[in-house]
């Protein structure tokens, strides 16, 4: 309860105080301990990663969102998982020439980044897109207090995610996908507005 670090030490005060489930950090910890070595991802190891990476990362903020209400947390947790995992995967997605030339990291199973396709692509981006779905389905049911935050993140991975689809899957690899700093002020704006106006 108590560390040097103040990053560290900020965090285990927020686990204590909204008794966020130890495993959820142990699950974490195994997804960072994996990124440590070269890996070539099967079935198996992606969904692991994708859970310990993402998707308990979404359910530590939804321990904080939900304030201890535990009839809430598990009527959004599922959302909770399926938003974190779309967001992982984009992030897959625009890092996937630094992974994978600088890092020696795949981690789409059975693709060949060196050989990326648009049917590669094309199934990866159809995932994405059920997940959002579902995710945004859960924003709307999040406690008023937490929503506009978690709808900006949405907004400004939605906003990605669509540049994403535009780039021919043999020339993902050319460059890092970026939102420029205006189109995210716009996105601030434009999410802030509708939250504000009772839209979500």
């Amino acid at each position: 309860k108590i560390s040097l670090n103040p990053i560290i030490n900020s965090f285990q005060e927020v686990v204590n105080k909204f008794k966020i489930d130890h495993s959820l950090i142990e699950s974490f910890l195994d997804s960072m301990e994996m990124d440590l070595e070269e890996q070539h991802y099967d079935d198996n190891t992606y969904k692991k990663y994708i859970l310990g990476s993402a998707e308990v990362v979404g359910l530590m903020c939804l321990t904080i969102f939900v304030n201890g209400d535990q009839n809430q947390f598990n009527k959004l947790k599922p959302y909770a998982m399926k938003l974190g995992s779309a967001f992982q995967k984009i992030n897959f997605l625009r890092d996937v020439n630094d992974d994978y030339n600088k890092l020696g990291r795949t981690y789409f199973p059975d693709v060949n980044i060196a050989n990326f396709k648009n049917t590669d692509k094309v199934k990866i981006e159809n995932e994405i897109e059920k997940e959002f779905t579902e995710g945004l389905k859960g924003i709307k049911m999040l406690p008023n207090k937490a929503k506009g935050g978690v709808y900006l993140a949405y907004k400004y991975y939605y906003n990605l995610f669509r540049k994403i689809k535009r780039i021919p899957a043999n020339q993902i690899l050319a460059k890092r996908t970026r939102i420029s700093n205006f189109h995210k002020f716009i996105i601030l704006i434009s999410s802030m507005t509708k939250y504000h106006a009772k839209q979500i």
